[in-house]
């Protein structure tokens, strides 16, 4: 439904919805303007109609210098913008964006995203975008729907998405590094005898990688031995083991800990999210 009207048998041309692919589908004989303009002329829009709209996408967008180029003389962003100065133009209820920016590099597809977002809010459109990288729905949307194998696994903001993760794969699909999720066996980690306050029932522990803290003894805490690192700056990704279960604490980049060094861990109460056998948050 869209503003209350059913579209699903209705033509594509009558829904009332703009597109932007994700290889942009760019005429190459024609310029930006005429790429920009072309539905209006299918359309039968008045010229002087589709003149003055064209100009004010061009300028929201930043390509008035470029009216006259043609597709092969713009960089992969400018002819992301085109793409979209198309959509903007019809001036549809709805805009579906298909990966818009995977055709691009990482800095670039950054810069983009920020863009795409200020002028998402800048004029009130309605977007449906859909992309493989979280980030990008972490940082963009106002309300995601998480989809796997064609089914809906949780629909939330995506703050809700990321503290309360309505499945585990929600739970491992969202946050890099992701959740960890540690096998529970009578409310104890497998192959441990760390026993846990776990709802009856729980098959799965998932604790976040940053709300694990290092703790020094003799502190309470999980004792654990640490089996690798990935150093990545700022932080350094420490993979311990507990039992016969592995988890991710996010440290500061400067800590350094040799392989195979013992450790004391310590998260509080409330980061702790359980998780029945079928892969359902519980209580």
């Amino acid at each position: 439904r869209i503003d209350g009207q059913d579209v699903t048998q209705l033509p594509p041309a009558r829904r009332g919805i703009a597109m932007v692919f994700q290889n942009y589908a760019l005429f190459p004989h024609l310029s930006v303007a005429q790429n920009i303009g072309f539905g209006l002329s299918v359309r039968k829009v008045p010229k002087a109609e589709a003149a003055r709209r064209v100009a004010h996408a061009a300028e929201l967008l930043g390509l008035a210098p470029l009216l006259e180029r043609r597709p092969a003389q713009l960089s992969g962003g400018q002819q992301q913008r085109v793409a979209l100065g198309r959509a903007l133009v019809a001036q549809a209820r709805v805009c579906l964006m298909d990966e818009p920016l995977s055709n691009l590099d990482a800095q670039l597809r950054q810069e983009m995203r920020t863009e795409l977002r200020e002028l998402q809010q800048r004029l009130g459109l309605t977007v449906v975008y859909v992309t493989h990288d979280q980030a990008e729905a972490m940082s963009m949307a106002d309300q995601v729907v998480l989809l796997h194998q064609g089914k809906v696994e949780q629909c939330a903001a995506p703050r809700t998405l990321y503290a309360q993760p309505a499945t585990t794969f929600a739970a491992r699909f969202i946050g890099t590094p992701a959740m960890n999720l540690l096998q529970l066996q009578d409310g104890a980690i497998a192959g441990s005898a760390v026993r846990l306050p776990a709802p009856a029932g729980a098959a799965w522990l998932g604790l976040r990688p940053e709300a694990v803290r290092w703790a020094a003894p003799p502190t309470d805490g999980v004792a654990a031995t640490v089996a690798g690192q990935e150093y990545l700056g700022a932080d350094v990704v420490l993979r311990c083991a507990i039992g016969s279960e592995q988890i991710m604490v996010r440290a500061p980049g400067h800590q350094h800990t040799d392989t195979g060094t013992a450790a004391t861990l310590a998260w509080q109460p409330q980061d702790m999210h359980f998780f029945d056998a079928q892969g359902q948050r519980m209580a």
